[in-house]
């Protein structure tokens, strides 16, 4: 009995998708290939969040468009080709790195290379120079330390 509660814990524990009934698909294909699609696509209002789990509003008119042309006969690319053309690349979750997007791609990793080798540079520099001497007491500051210590 504990075992069937846990199971139905954790089945209702799972995501469950925004997707509303009267958006399903007739077609299990077509709607499998819809599913594929949103997933990959980003709300425009929810920040890194598929349309595939949002319940806004235009997350909803995202996933009824992409029905709408799956079930028109466009292809997956050519369903993605109308909404980048539409929206931008920002509605993909993962644009391409290509064009000015490669500068983001290459710029994370390029400014980590350019932190290491500066801080490399900074280090070795810091244990090769000489270690800079103290000065000598004065006659007036050795008797004060020589008075310190007696007490």
């Amino acid at each position: 009995m504990r075992l069937l509660a846990f199971l139905l814990l954790l089945a209702l524990s799972a995501p469950a998708g925004a997707v509303q009934p009267d958006e399903v698909l007739a077609d299990p294909a077509l709607e499998a290939r819809a599913r594929a699609l949103s997933q990959g696509l980003r709300c425009l209002v929810c920040r890194n969040e598929n349309i595939d789990e949002s319940n806004a509003d235009l997350a909803r008119d995202l996933r009824l468009l992409v029905r709408e042309r799956l079930v028109a006969g466009d292809t997956d690319a050519e369903v993605i080709a109308y909404l980048v053309d539409r929206y931008g690349e920002y509605v993909l979750l993962e644009p391409p790195a290509t064009g000015s997007n490669l500068i983001l791609w290459v710029a994370g990793p390029a400014l980590l290379v350019v932190a290491l080798g500066g801080a490399a540079i900074y280090l070795r520099r810091r244990r090769s120079a000489p270690e800079a001497a103290a000065p000598p007491l004065s006659e007036a500051e050795r008797a004060r330390l020589a008075e310190l210590l007696k007490e």
